[in-house]
């Protein structure tokens, strides 16, 4: 009896010690072939993006502290056009559901404008990053690059050759090339919760913010 009760005083301290500090890196789940385990609630949105028929790997949860984290993220390496993939230059993590809309708005908002607008494919787009732990900028509240729920487009590479980007060509660029950004600017707006592109303000003068949250924010 008093081994039995040794053991299960044991096993209530060890049980104790499981809470993870806040601010403290998660440890994945790991199977026995040494990736992570996604967690239940993640698969269906994994499911739905490997449908699009994107490259990408699931990545572990992390805490950063100070509001910031990755939680169900992945990290994309190519999306699906209409015909073939295309590439992604410069994006960190990024929510799976984010991700996933950000896979219908490459295809069907860039990919097809660019075609019908342009008269040639898309074969890259450019971005400024997503995960940034940081406030909105001039306020106290965390920005959604916070918890690696917004990306930053600075451009689009087309198979021709030409690149149409956000600073130089919003209100620079050919009759068609503000065509092609309005369009996708606009696609993005009916897909995202948030979008900020040059007529919103200054800081983004040189790229379109895309986030799930928010209540179709279009500027």
């Amino acid at each position: 009896m008093r081994r039995l009760s040794a053991l299960l005083s044991l096993l209530a301290v060890l049980g104790a010690c499981t809470a993870i500090p806040e601010g403290q890196q998660r440890r994945p789940s790991r199977q026995a072939t040494g990736s992570f385990a996604p967690r239940p609630e993640a698969r269906q949105c994994l499911a739905q993006l490997g449908a699009t028929r994107a490259n990408f790997t699931p990545l572990p949860d992390q805490y950063f502290g100070a509001g910031c984290s990755t939680l169900n993220t992945v990290r994309l390496a190519n999306l699906q056009g209409d015909d073939a993939l295309f590439a992604l230059a410069n994006l960190g993590p990024v929510t799976c559901p984010l991700a996933n809309t950000f896979a219908s708005w490459a295809r069907f908002g860039v990919d097809r404008a660019a075609r019908q607008v342009l008269g040639s494919p898309l074969v890259r787009i450019e971005t400024m990053g997503s995960y940034n732990c940081r406030n909105v900028a001039g306020t106290a509240r965390k920005s959604a690059h916070a918890t690696a729920a917004a990306i930053d487009v600075a451009g689009f590479v087309l198979a021709d050759g030409r690149r149409i980007s956000v600073v130089d060509d919003w209100s620079n660029g050919t009759a068609e090339e503000r065509q092609f950004l309005r369009l996708v600017h606009a696609s993005a707006c009916k897909r995202f919760g948030t979008t900020l592109g040059p007529a919103y303000n200054a800081a983004h003068r040189d790229h379109l913010h895309v986030e799930l949250s928010g209540n179709a924010y279009c500027r």
